[in-house]
C-alpha cells in the first residue's frame, strides 16, 4: 500500500455496499465498540449518515467537513479510518490528483454468532471487557431456550401452498442489487502452511480436506496466539477427528487452552503491532538516524524488546508493562519503542515499571505521535540532564576542611568489622 498524505481539502463519497439497520447499531456498540474504540464506531456511524435518503450513495464532501462533524484532528481521522477497514467495515479507495478523490465503501458488522465464533474478534472483546461482561454480551444476542418436548412441526412446505402457473421467466442483471455484504478480516500469514501439513502424514490427515475457511482459521489462530510453525503442526495433530479431517471447534479449544497454559491463565490482547503507516518518516537517505527510525517504524513493541533481550521472550510484567503502554496510555508501536530503548540506556538497561509510565504519561499529555517527536524529546532530556550535572552548584566547604587532624591508628579487630559492615 502506498503512502498517501490526506489533506483537508481532498474529497469522499460514501458507498453503501450492504443494508444497514438499527440492530447492526446494537452490534457495533456492544461487539466492535469494546474492540476498536469509540472514536472508531463514531467515524463509522458518520460515514453512514452521509448516505442519502435511498441508502445507496451520498453526495461528495470534503474531508474538512468530516472533520468538523466528527471534531477530529486528520491524524486521528486516519487512525480511526484504519481500524474500521482493519476490522473489515470498510473499504478506501482513491484516484490521485491536485486533490485526491476518496470513496469509502461501507459493509455491515458480522452477525453477533460470527463475531463471537470469530477467533481473533472473540478473544479480543473478552479481553478488554473481562468474563463477566462477555457473558452478559454473549446472553443478550442469544435465543431463549423453549422446551419443544410435545410440540409437532406442522409447518407445510412451499409446494402445499404454491401452485407454479406456466409463464416465461426473463433473466435481468441482478448482480448489483444490494445485500448484507461483509468483508473478511485480513492478518498477515503467520505460519508457512506447506511446511505445517507437510509434517503431518497424509494417512493421518486428509490435506484435500482443508478448504479456504479452514485456512482461513488456521492463519488467524496463528496471529492471535502468535503461534510457530512447529507448535502448530502439534495443535493441528491434536484436533483431527477419526475421518482424517480438521475439527475446527477443537482446533480453537486446543489453540486456546495452549496459550492460557503457557502465558499463565492469560488471554492475548490485540493491538497495532507496527507503526501505523501514515505517521511514518519517509526515509530519503542510508544515514544512521534514518536507520533508527526505521527500525523504531517497522518493528512490533514486542519484536523490539526480544532483540533488546538478546533473542529472549519478554518476562511476564515486561509484557504487561508493553501492554499498558499501548492499550491505556495509547502510545503507537513505535514511540512505544523508543520510550523502551530510551528507559533501557539511561537506566542500566532496567525496565522500572514507575519510571516507565512516568514518561510515558508525559508522552501522552504531550500528544506524541511520531518517532521522530518521541526521539527529539528524548535529546531534549538528555541535553537537561548534562546541562544541570555540569552546572551543579559547588558546596561551601565546612571549616574543618583539609585541616590535619590528629588519628590514632585503627586496631585490626576495627577494621575487620569496619569490613563487615561495608561488605553488608
Amino acid at each position: 500500500m502506498s503512502k498517501i498524505n490526506l489533506l483537508p481539502a481532498d474529497t469522499y463519497i460514501v458507498k453503501n455496499r450492504t443494508i444497514l439497520d438499527n440492530e447492526n447499531r446494537n452490534i457495533l456498540f456492544k461487539l466492535y465498540q469494546p474492540v476498536i474504540g469509540s472514536v472508531a464506531i463514531n467515524l463509522y456511524l458518520t460515514l453512514w449518515s452521509d448516505l442519502d435518503s435511498c441508502q445507496i450513495i451520498s453526495t461528495e464532501y470534503t474531508h474538512h467537513s468530516l472533520m468538523v462533524k466528527t471534531r477530529l484532528k486528520l491524524e486521528d481521522l486516519l487512525e480511526a479510518r484504519e481500524k474500521i477497514e482493519a476490522i473489515g467495515l470498510l473499504k478506501s479507495y482513491v484516484k490521485k490528483g491536485s486533490i485526491n478523490n476518496y470513496i469509502y465503501e461501507l459493509y455491515s458488522p458480522l452477525e453477533p454468532k460470527e463475531f463471537l465464533e470469530n477467533p481473533i474478534l472473540g478473544v479480543a472483546l473478552q479481553n478488554n471487557i473481562g468474563k463477566k461482561e462477555y457473558k452478559k454480551v454473549v446472553q443478550f444476542f442469544s435465543i431463549p431456550k423453549i422446551d419443544l418436548n410435545g410440540y409437532e412441526d406442522v409447518t407445510v412446505s412451499f409446494g402445499e401452498a404454491f401452485d407454479m402457473a406456466d409463464s416465461a421467466f426473463v433473466s435481468d442483471n441482478i448482480m448489483n442489487i444490494r445485500g448484507v455484504n461483509q468483508v473478511d478480516i485480513l492478518v498477515n500469514h503467520q505460519v508457512d502452511l506447506n511446511n505445517v501439513l507437510s509434517l503431518i502424514p497424509e494417512e493421518y490427515l486428509n490435506v484435500r480436506s482443508i478448504t479456504k475457511d479452514v485456512k482461513s482459521l488456521i492463519n488467524k489462530l496463528a496471529f492471535v496466539y502468535n503461534l510457530k510453525d512447529e507448535e502448530l503442526t502439534e495443535l493441528i495433530r491434536n484436533s483431527v477427528n477419526e475421518k482424517h479431517i480438521i475439527d475446527k471447534e477443537a482446533l480453537r479449544k486446543n489453540c486456546q487452552n495452549y496459550y492460557t497454559f503457557e502465558h499463565k491463565g492469560e488471554m492475548p490482547s490485540l493491538i497495532y503491532k507496527n507503526h501505523p503507516e501514515y505517521l511514518r518518516k519517509q526515509v530519503t537517505d542510508d544515514s544512521k538516524m534514518s536507520k533508527m527510525i526505521y527500525t523504531y517504524e517497522t518493528t512490533s513493541p514486542y519484536d523490539f524488546l526480544v532483540g533488546r533481550n538478546m533473542g529472549i521472550k519478554p518476562s511476564k510484567s515486561e509484557l504487561k508493562l508493553l501492554e499498558t503502554l499501548l492499550v491505556d496510555y495509547e502510545l503507537l508501536p513505535g514511540v512505544v519503542n523508543v520510550l523502551i530503548d530510551y528507559v533501557l540506556k539511561i537506566n542500566n538497561k532496567k525496565l522500572t515499571k514507575n519510571y516507565v509510565l512516568a514518561i510515558a504519561a508525559q508522552w501522552k499529555r504531550s500528544n506524541i505521535k511520531t518517532v521522530e517527536a518521541a526521539m527529539k524529546i528524548c535529546k531534549r532530556e538528555n541535553d537537561t540532564i548534562r546541562t544541570s550535572k555540569k552546572t551543579v552548584k559547588k558546596e561551601d566547604k565546612p571549616a574543618w576542611y583539609n585541616k590535619n587532624i590528629e588519628t590514632d591508628e585503627a586496631s585490626a579487630e576495627e577494621i575487620a568489622k569496619l569490613e563487615a559492615m561495608l561488605k553488608k
